[in-house]
């Protein structure tokens, strides 16, 4: 499965070498005002969800601290999707629930995830959850495009890819997402994540970029 999957991605892959230096720059530059423009065009939509989540019980936004460049921890934001009691509801299911814990060890998702709110669903099903990351992107945490951003204690299990995945900004949307997203094993989303980084550039951003508006529309590996 990895084999198809990094032979899929290898037909997006740029003819040039990974970018540093100042076509580093060039691109963190070209993300940043990307998503202010993608902000401000989309900031209706944004209004129209953060009234539509005051209606919920609980806060309209979720922070969780993820891993960024060079190990640095930030809050990475979104509209929140569970119960605000999630942590509670996730450890007496895992204890209670064998398969469960075993689903959560092995993906540190769960295919019938309690804690998912009705909005929940649909936000994570269109993507729409995911939208408060452009703050994100504007102010630096995070890029348009790269690996997806991981917990502290899921970083181990990238053994000696976290090397790949610590030199670069992790990413809204990046190449685990349109190539099978959620469909994907764990190990192999490691393996995405590293092959992009290998062969990061302004025109495999773009790429993934037009692949994702494919993925948006087709729901395609999305939960």
């Amino acid at each position: 499965m990895t084999a198809l999957i990094l032979s899929s991605a290898s037909r997006l892959r740029p003819v040039s070498a990974p970018v540093s230096g100042r076509g580093g720059l060039l691109q963190a530059l070209l993300h940043r005002f990307a998503a202010t423009s993608i902000f401000i065009a989309i900031s209706p939509i944004f209004l129209l969800l953060t009234v539509l989540m005051a209606f919920e019980n609980g806060p309209i936004f979720f922070g969780h601290y993820r891993v960024g460049r060079n190990g640095r921890m930030f809050r990475c934001l979104k509209f929140r999707t569970m119960v605000p009691d999630a942590e509670r509801v996730l450890q007496e299911l895992l204890a209670r629930d064998p398969e469960a814990r075993a689903e959560w060890n092995r993906d540190q998702k769960l295919l019938k995830d309690p804690r998912i709110t009705k909005i929940g669903h649909f936000l994570r099903k269109t993507s729409l959850d995911e939208l408060p990351q452009l703050v994100n992107v504007i102010v630096g945490d995070m890029a348009l495009v790269g690996p997806r951003p991981v917990t502290a204690q899921e970083l181990h299990r990238y053994g000696r890819a976290r090397i790949h995945y610590l030199s670069v900004l992790p990413g809204i949307t990046g190449l685990w997402q349109v190539s099978g997203r959620n469909n994907t094993s764990y190990e192999e989303r490691v393996e995405l994540d590293k092959h992009y980084v290998e062969n990061s550039g302004v025109w495999f951003d773009m790429k993934i970029l037009m692949r994702t508006a494919v993925v948006l529309v087709t729901g395609d590996g999305a939960r």
